[in-house]
């Protein structure tokens, strides 16, 4: 399989392991092994080794075995003539990155081999609240490009800081120049994020449409300034229209509240809102599709595949939705799977991956 990808896991002193070792298969690798026996935590250090961040938000201190002083995680990657040794350190209280043995910021392990992670918290993306769908996003995005993760870290800071402001009843003036702030840099992030939606919702239609072929997907962005599309300045002058307009609503309530961090990721299906009227079978195809669409977008900007994590997903689909992913994931995506249970998985697949027992027999 061309491209880059993850060889070899290992933890000492992580969470519930004392030291481990994991060879990865170049396609697919299955951890199985009863509930609570550490498979999640596998999971999350490859997250965390290829993205920076865990869709746990652990402190450094949840990551540190009990009893442990310190601890680590290396992964290798190869591949495209480059091999990579990706380490995470942790003692005294803080979480370090290395690559190749010099220390880096979460950044400096981003954007080599992203990952697309797939668990069942995942499931419910749809239904939640609009934040969930922007993190989705967003997470994703800012392992692509590195711009855009700058745009939110200082669209986010920029938000907090305004929001500071407001409770204290500023001058005119300076409300206004923040303002200009804020707009300048939620204009940017609206671009990339609408760019990056357009991306993701070509191959997210046919996705869908390959699992439930008499149905009408459809994924859009919906703005609280009124538009996501135009130039930077056009955008920025909506944004400042919109904020003038909340102006005497913001100061009263003592919060910013129009802007990207407002802003809807919608789902429809048939024309109308899959989270007001979908079935849970039809959210959970809609999320099942974005996460392929994920798969499909990465290999489009990087030329390969990313690694996809399908963390304990297969007990919660229906037969055909786990037929779909493990046909679309075929031999071409690097892909780590934990379950409780091989009888998900068809006889034909085991046969190509490497089954690797974590915990006790099961």
């Amino acid at each position: 399989m061309a491209g880059i990808r993850a060889t070899r896991l290992t933890v000492r002193g992580y969470r519930s392991f004392e030291d481990f070792e994991l060879t990865l298969d170049p396609r697919i690798t299955v951890l199985v092994g009863r509930n609570a026996v550490g498979k999640t935590n596998l999971v999350e250090a490859l997250q965390l080794l290829t993205s920076g961040s865990s869709f746990r938000r652990p402190s450094p201190a949840e990551l540190l075995r009990e009893g442990s002083s310190a601890g680590r995680a290396r992964l290798g990657i190869e591949g495209e003539g480059r091999l990579l040794d990706m380490e995470m350190r942790l003692a005294d209280g803080k979480r370090t990155f290395a690559r190749n043995g010099k220390r880096v910021t979460a950044a400096g392990v981003r954007g080599v081999l992203p990952s697309v992670l797939f668990c069942p918290d995942d499931l419910d993306m749809v239904k939640r609240s609009a934040s969930v769908r922007r993190a989705t996003l967003d997470s994703f995005g800012v392992q692509l490009n590195e711009q855009y993760a700058k745009l939110v870290s200082a669209y986010e800071r920029t938000v907090e800081q305004r929001n500071s402001l407001l409770r204290d009843c500023p001058s005119d003036a300076l409300l206004e120049a923040w303002d200009e702030s804020l707009a300048a840099t939620g204009a940017q992030l609206l671009l990339h994020r609408s760019a990056l939606l357009g991306r993701i919702r070509e191959h997210f239609v046919d996705v869908y449409h390959a699992i439930a072929p008499h149905e009408e997907p459809d994924v859009v962005y919906e703005p609280t300034i009124g538009a996501s599309t135009g130039t930077r300045d056009e955008l920025a002058a909506l944004f400042l229209t919109a904020l003038r307009a909340r102006r005497e609503e913001e100061l009263r309530r003592g919060m910013t509240l129009v802007g990207p961090h407002r802003d809807e990721v919608l789902f429809r299906i048939d024309g109308r809102s899959a989270r007001d009227y979908g079935s849970q079978g039809q959210q959970r195809s809609i999320v099942l599709a974005w996460k392929i669409a994920e798969v499909q977008v990465t290999r489009d900007i990087l030329g390969y595949p990313p690694l996809l994590l399908l963390d304990d997903v297969m007990s919660e689909l229906d037969a055909s939705r786990r037929d779909a992913i493990m046909g679309f994931v075929a031999d071409e995506v690097q892909t780590v799977i934990t379950t409780t249970n091989l009888g998900y998985f068809s006889q034909e697949m085991l046969d190509r991956a490497s089954v690797t027992r974590i915990g006790p027999d099961v």
